[in-house]
């Protein structure tokens, strides 16, 4: 899925369809065509149309039996792969494609009549099931991907960009290995990251690859069954992940969307360059969780349902005091402390309430009076103010959450709104 152009965006509809022999057949021979295709032009530099054209037109129709249409398609599939590997200052080998995919032109390649896909060249493939929510707007280009013993075609679509509204608070969103953290001054909520699942099928794939290798000869890359069986526990890592990221994403924007909040998350560009800098197991577990992903996650579902996102500078987000901008020092597991207030609480909450003054910043101001960004348990810790909030728990409610407040941080409330106000 990509963000579009404007005023439209561009998302592709998954139907699922009979995987016939035939089609089957035509989708190894399109692999084979596009291989031999891309070897083609990359040997004799046909890096235009025409040229492509002339040197695979007939031999792709003729030699890989493949239909006029489709054999157009093919050579423009090459091209363009082509072109992007000679782009690329640090290519390796020439570039091949194994997995059994077609690219297909609406109308011409493909088209979709009664509860069937029909293909050039007579192929019919009953649907199985799609998303019927999209049936409205026009079919587009389409990919037949053949996975996991299942066959799909991938149609892309265009739909009308909806209008973002006026946002009349910010949902701060805090990422770490462990949780996502969204929230603002008035409530925050937890959400688990999925590493540990991924890990776990991660490690499965690494242990069979050990146990199959030595010093001389990694005997897991000639034995088809456990070659399988690793990549079937890498593909399923990355798919947790992925599915996670898309579910956790819609959830954040849906709960912006009803409070008509914006969405506010850290610009995490590079950092992976200082991931190196950690150690490997904790380096392993944030490149899995894959930060950009769930950014571009993010950004796609707001931008479907017109939530407006602000991203601000990470920095100091979660080791700087919200009352009066002092640098915090540890204080227990996760837990800071500013020894000029004495502001304390969750690190996660910190970078919470930072990551919305910045957005409101930015945004021009605050948009309604905050309140207090602490403390609904009466419960004391070991320095006699009250502990943090409960997950999920609102701060000021008006149905007895501010009673449960003690006067010791009204006062830090009352800078706090202070202080939001002025910035």
């Amino acid at each position: 899925m990509s963000l579009g152009c404007e005023g439209a965006l561009t998302l592709t509809v998954k139907m699922r369809v009979s995987p016939e022999p035939k089609a089957l057949d035509l989708l190894k021979r399109y692999r084979d065509a596009l291989n031999y295709s891309i070897r083609v032009i990359i040997e004799n530099k046909a890096l235009s149309l025409g040229r492509a054209h002339k040197l695979l037109y007939s031999v792709l129709k003729e030699r890989f039996n493949l239909p006029s249409k489709i054999a157009q398609d093919c050579y423009r599939e090459a091209l363009t792969i082509a072109k992007s590997w000679l782009k690329n200052p640090k290519r390796g080998n020439m570039p091949r494609v194994k997995t059994l995919r077609m690219w297909l032109t609406h109308e011409i390649g493909y088209r979709i009549r009664e509860g069937y896909v029909e293909l050039i060249g007579g192929l019919k493939l009953k649907i199985i099931g799609w998303d019927r929510r999209y049936d409205q707007y026009e079919n587009r280009e389409a990919r037949l991907v053949y996975r996991d013993g299942e066959l799909y075609l991938m149609v892309s679509k265009k739909i009308p960009k909806p209008s973002k509204y006026s946002p009349r608070g910010v949902l701060a969103v805090d990422i770490n290995e462990k949780h996502i953290v969204v929230g603002n001054s008035l409530f925050e909520k937890r959400f688990e990251t999925a590493v540990e699942r991924a890990l776990h099928y991660k490690k499965l794939a690494e242990k069979l690859q050990k146990k199959y290798s030595s010093t001389r000869y990694n005997a897991w890359l000639r034995r088809r069954g456990i070659q399988e069986r690793v990549r079937y526990f890498y593909r399923k890592a990355r798919s947790i992940i992925e599915d996670w990221a898309k579910k956790i994403s819609r959830e954040i924007v849906l709960i912006a969307k009803q409070r008509h909040y914006a969405v506010a998350r850290e610009d995490l560009t590079g950092l992976v360059e200082n991931l190196r800098r950690l150690p490997r197991d904790h380096r392993v577990v944030l490149l899995m969780l894959s930060y950009k992903r769930l950014e571009f996650w993010i950004d796609w579902k707001a931008e479907k349902h017109g939530v407006p996102v602000v991203v601000v500078e990470p920095k100091g987000s979660s080791s700087t005091c919200p009352i009066c901008g002092d640098r915090l020092k540890e204080n227990g597991y996760r837990r800071l402390r500013c020894p000029r207030c004495s502001f304390e609480a969750d690190r996660d909450t910190i970078a919470v309430i930072n990551i919305e003054r910045r957005a409101l910043s930015r945004m021009g101001g605050p948009l309604t009076a905050p309140t207090a960004p602490q403390m609904t348990d009466v419960n004391p810790n070991r320095c006699g103010e009250p502990m943090t909030r409960p997950m999920g728990a609102l701060i000021s409610s008006g149905r007895g959450g501010g009673q449960a407040q003690t006067s010791c941080w009204r006062g830090a409330r009352e800078r706090l709104c202070m202080m939001l106000s002025i910035k």
